[in-house]
């Protein structure tokens, strides 16, 4: 079943630029430098996060030039180091010759100023509210400590309108369509395919290959009610986690713990659309630490529009019109729409009684 007839040129616009920046990611994981500086908050960037956000915001820029676009990344790296932008100029050169480039499935920058300035229109933007029209967010590589080691990662294309999810489209470069059971960060796809999740606000959510255009999208199904709960979490190489919390959590879910254990949110969102979790729970260990817009913006759809239900730790809805990071919400509980109240009772009962009342405040 393909999804229906709406969001047509966008879509078909993230399908080609998603294969085309899934090429350049991979060249890259196959490379032995990888080109990996390190940003103020510690978190590692590569060349091919540069190079892939150039070619996200060239290639819709062309094929949507009235709306706006915010990235994880800024070019000031870039401008101060003249070595790493040549590296991620031929990164990007990679490609310029490539069946599917000369066919129009992406845009490049025709010159390293140019792809300075592309990548800047997206490094200090954000989604607003009411009124602020059609905003495309992008993450060129979510999970690049889980990349650099050449397990899973994710691309992520979000629209946004007046502050509402839209359309979520996710590349999953390495990750098996038919993948069962929990998932891991090493568990990558043995044929090399790759996925694309993605979905339409009010239209359901769908999956379908990576590279193969002729492969038919399939709609997923809906959570049901009566399913057992299934975590997604994260235990291993993120360390943003309030500590013994989450395990607490599910024991008293009755679920067996960690679940799937992904570091990559992007990831986390498809692989919930996909069916291979329907819970996650996430209070961060600091009540002034918040989720950054382009980790959620649009792969949450994924999520909701198979029947899930994302609030905060609050039970807030979450508000993408607070700016670059997500400061009017904390941490995130997630799961069917018809147990969302019992997994939030849960989180709840739990930081009470361990006397973290702190952070329901």
């Amino acid at each position: 079943m393909g999804h229906p007839e709406i969001f047509q040129k966008e879509l078909e616009t993230a399908f080609g630029a998603l294969r085309q920046a899934s090429k350049l990611s991979q060249l890259i994981i196959a490379s032995q430098d990888k080109g990996t500086i390190t940003k103020d908050d510690f978190s590692p960037v590569t060349i091919a996060d540069f190079a892939i956000q150039a070619l996200l915001i060239c290639t819709f820029k062309d094929a949507f030039p009235e709306d706006t676009f915010v990235g994880e990344e800024d070019a000031a790296d870039l401008r101060a180091n003249e070595a790493l932008m040549s590296r991620v100029w031929d990164l990007l050169n990679t490609i310029a010759q490539d069946e599917d480039t000369q066919k129009g499935a992406c845009k490049l920058p025709q010159t390293k100023d140019q792809m300075c300035d592309l990548i800047d229109q997206a490094g200090t933007s954000h989604s607003g509210g009411a009124g602020t029209g059609r905003v495309w967010v992008f993450d060129p590589i979510d999970g690049t400590k889980t990349y650099l080691r050449g397990e899973l990662y994710a691309i992520n294309i979000g629209l946004i309108v007046d502050g509402k999810q839209t359309l979520g489209v996710v590349g999953c470069p390495n990750l098996s369509l038919n993948h069962k059971g929990p998932l891991r960060n090493s568990d990558i796809d043995p044929e090399g395919k790759g996925c694309i999740v993605y979905a339409i606000k009010g239209h359901g959510a769908f999956a379908r290959s990576l590279h193969d255009g002729s492969q038919d999208a399939v709609q997923l199904p809906k959570q049901s009610a009566t399913q057992e709960l299934s975590f997604v979490t994260c235990i291993g190489l993120v360390d943003s986690a309030l500590d013994g919390v989450h395990e607490v959590v599910a024991e008293r879910l009755g679920v067996s713990f960690p679940g799937s254990d992904l570091v990559p949110w992007v990831l986390r969102w498809a692989a919930m659309a996909l069916g291979i979790g329907n819970t996650t729970v996430w209070v961060y260990k600091r009540r002034d630490r918040f989720a950054k817009s382009w980790d959620h913006s649009g792969a949450m759809l994924l999520f909701e529009e198979t029947g899930g239900k994302i609030t905060d730790v609050h039970g807030k809805d979450i508000d993408l019109s607070a700016g670059r990071k997500l400061s009017a919400n904390f941490g995130f509980v997630a799961a069917p729409v018809a147990v969302h109240d019992k997994v939030l009772k849960a989180v709840h009962d739990v930081l009470k009684e361990q006397g973290r009342d702190a952070f329901l405040q």
